[in-house]
């Protein structure tokens, strides 16, 4: 029997860096055929963005990294606890800053953080996952996420998925 999962919560083993809340996540992402034009061979990649909890838009999934992980296993961590999806990390996409009134606390007042992002090829969707009462997952052509982000910088994360998803791939479409 699997064991169930459940979501970390708290910041006490959460990860500051010059006053910046060090997060992680990741662009989940997949491909589906696209017969759409007439080319039955041609795949067409979906990024899985999730509801946000704090009002419009859609995001990524992400969240603290903490002290007991590395980066990597932080950004995993939370793909299954806010999307539900397991899948292959790829590459780094790169680090993103932002203020977040949120996650303003005593070691980051300005709510200062630092995202570190990452590719993820989603091989699996869980039924079940930690946050699915409060998630509605969205699978979205890159032309639809690019403009339902909540936030600037998702939106320079998945620009920078796209330049790194074209570099790896000889330019296969990115609707």
């Amino acid at each position: 029997m699997m064991a169930e999962l459940v979501a970390r919560t708290g910041r006490h083993q959460q990860r500051y860096e010059h006053g910046y809340r060090l997060i992680a996540g990741c662009v989940p992402f997949r491909y589906r055929d696209g017969d759409d034009c007439g080319d039955s061979s041609a795949k067409i990649i979906e990024v899985l963005m999730i509801n946000s909890t704090g009002g419009p838009g859609l995001l990524f999934p992400k969240g603290g990294w903490e002290n007991d992980e590395t980066v990597e296993e932080a950004a995993v961590r939370e793909a299954i606890e806010e999307a539900g999806v397991r899948g292959d990390l790829m590459d780094f996409l790169g680090y993103y800053e932002f203020r977040s009134k949120t996650l303003q606390d005593e070691c980051s007042p300005e709510g200062l953080c630092k995202a570190a992002m990452f590719a993820l090829f989603v091989k699996e969707e869980l039924e079940s996952w930690p946050e699915q009462s409060t998630r509605k997952r969205s699978w979205l052509a890159v032309s639809e996420a690019l403009g339902s982000c909540r936030h600037a910088w998702m939106r320079d994360a998945l620009q920078c998925f796209c330049k790194w998803h074209e570099e790896c791939n000889g330019g296969s479409r990115l609707h």
